[in-house]
């Protein structure tokens, strides 16, 4: 599911920034589906200006099933240059999973096929608290 949000064609200068954007989405949805886990995909062109922002998959409270032919469709329809992948843990800490760290290596290497680059995974906590991990920040990416 394509999200139309005010940050399309905004340019992507930091984790923070994208921790905010992914934020301002989850603040949106119901409260039911505050409480699963959401992964996002930003796909950006090659100046890292926001092309789309898309929903991949909706789990449940602490697992969501991910895999790279839907986390990549979208960015191989629209052609761009990049991604930046985010989801939250709504029953925990931003730290990512044993399982987190190991889909972000296969994205990655599906990425490095296909051409695109993911450049950061986002990890946030529950909408209140505001805090984020970056796999970029703790170089993981």
């Amino acid at each position: 599911m394509i999200i139309a949000l005010k940050q399309k064609n905004k340019k992507i200068e930091s984790p923070r920034e994208t921790a905010e954007i992914l934020y301002s989405i989850l603040r949106k949805e119901g409260e039911i589906d505050k409480d699963k886990e959401h992964f996002w995909v930003i796909g950006l062109n090659a100046r890292n200006y926001i092309e789309y922002i898309e929903l991949v998959s909706l789990g449940i409270l602490d697992a969501n099933l991910v895999h790279p032919r839907e986390t990549f469709r979208m960015a191989v329809m629209k052609g761009v240059a990049s991604l930046i992948l985010g989801h939250n843990h709504p029953s925990g800490k931003a730290e990512p999973s044993n399982a987190d760290i190991e889909i972000t290596k296969r994205l990655i290497k599906a990425g490095k096929i296909l051409g695109i680059e993911v450049l950061d995974h986002i990890v946030i906590e529950r909408t209140k608290s505001k805090k984020y991990y970056s796999f970029k920040e703790h170089n993981l990416i």
